[in-house]
Formats: C-alpha cells, sequence, structure tokens
C-alpha cells in the first residue's frame, strides 16, 4: 500500500489517500480542508483517485467533498445513514454511493472494508484495509483517536453504540496500525495492541466504567440508578 497522511486545516485532521503500489488507483478519505494540496501530494505519488471514502459527515470531514469531487470524478462512498448529508455537500448528479456494514470498497489490489462504528455519528465508519503491510491498518475518523475516543455528546451520537464499536474495533488484529481522524497525539499513528493497553476508553473493562470515562459520573448514576 502506498500511503499519505496529511494533517489539514484549523482542527488538526488527517486525510488520508491510500492506493496501490500496482496499478496506481486510490482512496481519498475525508477531503474537507486543503483539497488543491491533498490532491497534489496524490498525484506526485502517481496515485490516481477513484473512490472518495467519508467516515462520517460533520463538516470538518466532508466540506471538501465537492471540490475533491471536480479535481477526481471519483464516486462518494458514506454509510447509507448519512448518505444524505453527504449529498448535501455536492452539487450536479448524485455521485454518492452508500453502503452498508461489511461491504468491499477495494481499490486495485488493495481490500478494504467499511466497518459500521456508530456512537460519533449514527453513519460513523472505520476502513480496514486488510493487505496494507504487514501489518493491516485501520483508519478511524473520529471514532478512536490516539488515547481516546471521540464525543458522544453531539445530536446523533449514542455512547452505548460507541461502546460496542469500540469492541469491534478492539477485535481487529492486535498489530494493525491505527490512523485516526485528527492529529490529537504525540505520535500519528498506533497499533490495536497499543490503544487496547493505553486508550484512557478502549481500555475501559465494562460498559458502566467506559459510561464513566467518556460520560462523567452523573451520566453514570442516571443511567444505572441504586
Amino acid at each position: 500500500m502506498k500511503l499519505i497522511q496529511m494533517e489539514v486545516g484549523a482542527l488538526q485532521n488527517f486525510n488520508y489517500v491510500l492506493g496501490c503500489g500496482r496499478t496506481g488507483e486510490a482512496a481519498w478519505i475525508d477531503p474537507a480542508w486543503e483539497v488543491d494540496r491533498v490532491h497534489e501530494a496524490a498525484r506526485e505519488a502517481g496515485l490516481r483517485v477513484t473512490r472518495l471514502l467519508v467516515t462520517h459527515t460533520h463538516p470538518d470531514h466532508v466540506q471538501g467533498l465537492d471540490a475533491a469531487l471536480r479535481l477526481t470524478g471519483a464516486a462518494v462512498h458514506v454509510h447509507a445513514l448519512e448518505a444524505d448529508n453527504a449529498r448535501r455537500r455536492v452539487s450536479g448528479s448524485d455521485p454518492v454511493v452508500p453502503f452498508q456494514d461489511g461491504e468491499r470498497l477495494d481499490v486495485g489490489d488493495l481490500r478494504i472494508t467499511a466497518l459500521h462504528t456508530p456512537g460519533h455519528t449514527p453513519g460513523a465508519t472505520c476502513y480496514f484495509v486488510e493487505d496494507a503491510g504487514p501489518p493491516a491498518a485501520v483508519f478511524t475518523g473520529d471514532t478512536l483517536f490516539i488515547g481516546r475516543c471521540g464525543r458522544t455528546d453531539f445530536p446523533g451520537s449514542d455512547p452505548l453504540a460507541m461502546h460496542r464499536s469500540l469492541r469491534v474495533i478492539g477485535s481487529l488484529p492486535p498489530e494493525t496500525l491505527v490512523y485516526p481522524g485528527h492529529n490529537y497525539a504525540d505520535h500519528p499513528v498506533s497499533t490495536i495492541a497499543r490503544e487496547m493497553r493505553e486508550n484512557v476508553h478502549l481500555s475501559a473493562p465494562d460498559l458502566r466504567e467506559f459510561l464513566r470515562r467518556r460520560m462523567g459520573e452523573e451520566y453514570v448514576r442516571k443511567r444505572f440508578p441504586q
């Protein structure tokens, strides 16, 4: 796998372009900021973007969709629960291709699987690349950051769903590389094994402790009355 990881915009977003070394086909994850810069980096690396992959439709992850479409002509892939949100970000004919959990979105020889991981938003999705290396890689958007998980107090968020989603991510092979949606740590990439040990939310031993760490003691008292 050829990989470009680039911090863009005012909110420390990461954009990713992951491409097949044999065919040059590539997927671009969450175009929102500095679209021309990311596209030029892909072009210089000999990559041709054929898919735009959306982890979720908060503005800081999709406001560049229309510009990326004009540059690449690629289809936009997003979970069906957030397809309408994505469509509001683009003009012209409908380029949005909704998917469901577990669908494959390969580029060239790269096998990319969409993992529905709600919690931050209803249609939040991680992209698992089984043959990225070895090792495998997962692109986690705002579901899993290095050291913590995404917020669950926005409209459409669900802390119980987030707990279930983190269990899905935690079940991936321990050596899997974790590429988050924001540059919020002192290192830009981690592993599932490291996050299982050190991530304050992923390492919670049970639902109640996860909710305490993510939502606070008052939330837990209301959720689990004596």
